[in-house]
């Protein structure tokens, strides 16, 4: 099993697997048609009181994905967290699908490494 990145807004690739969108909010500009989604997980996306204070203060990436975390250890967070382990359990490959533009600082990062932290934690097994 593999979880990968990927704007929502590159092409979509068979080499995707399960194309999961990882944002609150629909992005702009794309179809549900050509987004060929398998889920939308909502749930796990920031809340929009953290989105917004990111976007007021990007140069703080640490402390925004220190809060974030935090929101994915509590509910609805982490049954949306859970929900994306069973789904990447069942999967070779999952692509998380989001929407911003800096491919080094968003929250599809930290979502990553908290989903491979709780399969690890669930099945012991290091993906």
């Amino acid at each position: 099993m593999e979880i990968v990145l990927k704007r929502v807004y590159s092409s979509v690739s068979p080499d995707d697997g399960c194309r999961v969108l990882v944002d609150r909010l629909w992005p702009r500009g794309i179809s549900k048609e050509s987004a060929e989604l398998h889920a939308w997980a909502k749930a796990a996306a920031p809340s929009t009181g953290l989105r917004k204070r990111w976007h007021a203060d990007a140069d703080n990436f640490d402390i925004y994905a220190a809060e974030y975390r935090a929101e994915l250890a509590v509910d609805p967070a982490s049954s949306a967290l859970n929900e994306l382990a069973d789904l990447a359990r069942h999967r070779e490959r999952i692509t998380l699908l989001f929407g911003a533009k800096d491919l080094e600082q968003n929250h599809a990062i930290v979502l990553r490494e908290a989903l491979l932290e709780r399969l690890s934690s669930v099945s012991g097994a290091k993906y």
